[in-house]
């Protein structure tokens, strides 16, 4: 009888294990899901935002016969897979230089720090740069700038790369999303001065997320 009474027991336990098991299985996938949909729901209001700013007047690039038809701007879909981190190793002895533009001017620029990251199976290593003169002006005294080309210049994006806007983060990794890649505000508008990428910052894989070329999507203008 005790025994029988043991075995139950027993039984007992183990289903319970594996029902407890299965459960931790299952809030772990449900965590996975939730952050998925927590970054998808973070890629689309940047998107949104995007497109406000570019319905906007006051801080549209878009000249006016671009704007007042202006309904959005032509986005890849939204893909947690270009959201990658990436070990970040701070270079503290770089030498500030002076960044060519699409213009005669020329921006200050130092190398704040290079990025080590894995994308579409290949890795990859970008250089982050901090403005000398924006870094003084309030507001803009944690920005980085991540300038970049990949195999989908010239095809579905702007030939001359795109941009990322980062912050300095506190540790040693730095979350690169490209779904939040922009354009230069020169490809919209010719009476802006943009940074032209440095060559050492060419993704050789192709980024499809972010913002793709204004021309691609404008064809009737």
């Amino acid at each position: 009888m005790r025994f029988s009474v043991f075995l139950i027991s027993v039984f007992l336990v183990l289903g319970t294990a594996c029902k407890q098991k299965k459960k931790y299985h299952d809030t772990v996938q449900e965590e996975r899901i939730s952050e998925r949909t927590d970054a998808i729901r973070s890629i689309i209001e940047f998107q949104e935002e995007l497109n406000k700013e570019f319905k906007d007047p006051e801080t549209s690039p878009l000249p006016d016969r671009f704007r007042k038809d202006f309904e959005t701007l032509d986005f890849f879909p939204a893909d947690t897979s270009y959201v990658v981190q990436a070990r970040f190793v701070r270079t503290p002895d770089a030498i500030p230089f002076m960044m060519p533009t699409t213009t005669d001017r020329t921006s200050e620029e130092v190398v704040f720090g290079v990025a080590h990251f894995s994308l579409n199976g290949k890795k990859h290593q970008l250089e982050i740069y901090q403005n000398k003169e924006l870094m003084l002006e309030e507001g803009y005294e944690e920005y980085l700038f991540l300038p970049f080309t990949d195999l989908t210049n010239g095809e579905e994006t702007y030939g001359g790369g795109r941009y990322l806007d980062l912050s300095i983060p506190k540790g040693d990794s730095i979350t690169l999303d490209f779904n939040r890649s922009y354009n230069p505000y020169c490809v919209y508008n010719k009476k802006y001065s943009c940074p032209l990428v440095p060559s050492v910052n060419h993704l050789s894989t192709k980024v499809t997320a972010g913002v793709k070329d204004f021309k691609k999507g404008y064809d009737q203008y």
